[in-house]
């Protein structure tokens, strides 16, 4: 069973960090481009981070950039989003997501159950 499990959400006051984690079972991912997705406002939902199978491409929406940072350990079947000077705005369930694809898309294969961030004082 291909199956994706968040991990590292919580409450968190504005200026702090979190590292969500997101390992695959019954799969390798070796050969999947991962994204690391929430909703928004007005939108269906917003790709906040996606690191190519290798590791070497990573993307990251813009109001994210420099803040977040996006790696993956496949020896360990992980992806890690490291989430540094976190804002209220960042508040939502963060959703990791495969695609069997070298580089990422817009869609996905396999999803995760969500992880809930939030930020407040």
């Amino acid at each position: 069973q291909f199956q994706l499990v968040e991990s590292g959400g919580g409450l968190v006051q504005p200026g702090g960090s979190l590292r969500l984690s997101c390992t695959a079972s019954g799969f390798s991912v070796d050969y999947y481009a991962i994204g690391w997705i929430r909703p928004a406002p007005g939108k269906e939902r917003e790709g906040v981070s996606c690191i190519s199978s290798s590791g070497e491409n990573t993307k990251y929406e813009e109001s994210v950039k420099g803040r977040f940072a996006i790696s993956r350990d496949n020896s360990k079947n992980t992806v890690y989003l490291q989430m540094n000077s976190l804002k209220p705005e960042d508040t939502a369930v963060y959703y990791c997501a495969a695609v069997a694809a070298s580089q990422c898309w817009d869609v996905y294969d396999y999803w995760g159950q969500g992880t809930q961030v939030t930020v407040s004082s």
